[in-house]
């Protein structure tokens, strides 16, 4: 008698999200709002100005103009395959920082976010913990069934960052692509739908006021939160 094939489970009644429409996510600690040249451009150039280091990992950049930022940002804008936003930081008090969807296939159910960028004033801070926390709950009650993140394998401060965020090792790809005319190894990494519950609850925890002193400092940390949910650790960290 001939064994049964095994095939995936099944997915009743899947209908594909929509598309991210560049509506503006608001947190209690930041603000993104979909990237635009005219408003988001030169404040974005003077923030970036702190350290070049923020553009060794990136496809492009530095920029040594605010023109040619400003004309880098409105041609990005424009391929629709990105969602590009602007990151402004409430305590910062102006636009520190960007970060996208991309690889958005609302039939697979899979969408990645990338191009993350920010400037020194926003790392480090809650408002760009809050800034992830917010991309990832639009894509997950969106219906999104997959959420990833990728960065060159060698990023390490990348990578430690997606694991805190919760989303699991996958994998390297070896020699997935030349920037820059460097070899990129690529680091995998992504969270799914059933894990996102878990995930939501974390984050709300570690953001929570209860969570900081008077000083500031943090009491629980985020990775030992969504640590408990993660099912793949990165052997390089």
């Amino acid at each position: 008698m001939r064994s049964p094939r095994q095939v995936g489970y099944a997915v009743p009644n899947w209908t594909p999200p929509p598309e991210p429409g560049g509506a503006v996510l608001q947190g209690t600690h930041v603000r993104l709002e979909p990237l635009d040249a005219e408003k988001h451009a030169a404040l974005l150039y003077r923030a970036y100005q702190a350290d070049d280091w923020v553009w060794d990992y990136m496809p492009h950049g530095p920029f040594h103009s605010a023109a040619q930022y400003h004309r880098w940002v409105r041609e990005t804008v424009a391929n629709k395959d990105h969602c590009f936003y602007a990151i402004h930081s409430v305590e910062a008090g102006t636009y520190c920082g960007v970060a996208s969807y991309l690889r958005i296939k609302p039939v697979a159910g899979s969408i990645e976010v990338g191009n993350i960028n920010f400037a020194p004033a926003l790392q480090g801070t809650r408002a760009a913990t809050e800034a992830m926390y917010l991309m990832m709950k639009w894509a997950f009650e969106a219906g999104y069934r997959r959420y990833e993140w990728k960065c060159d394998a060698l990023n390490t401060a990348s990578r430690r960052a997606a694991q805190r965020l919760g989303l699991s090792f996958e994998g390297v790809f070896r020699q997935a692509l030349v920037y820059k005319g460097r070899n990129g190894d690529t680091a995998w990494f992504a969270a799914i739908d059933a894990e996102w519950p878990a995930l939501d609850q974390a984050f709300q925890v570690w953001l929570s006021k209860r969570n900081f002193d008077a000083s500031g400092q943090q009491i629980e940390r985020l990775s030992d939160l969504t640590g408990l949910v993660r099912i793949a650790a990165d052997p390089i960290l």
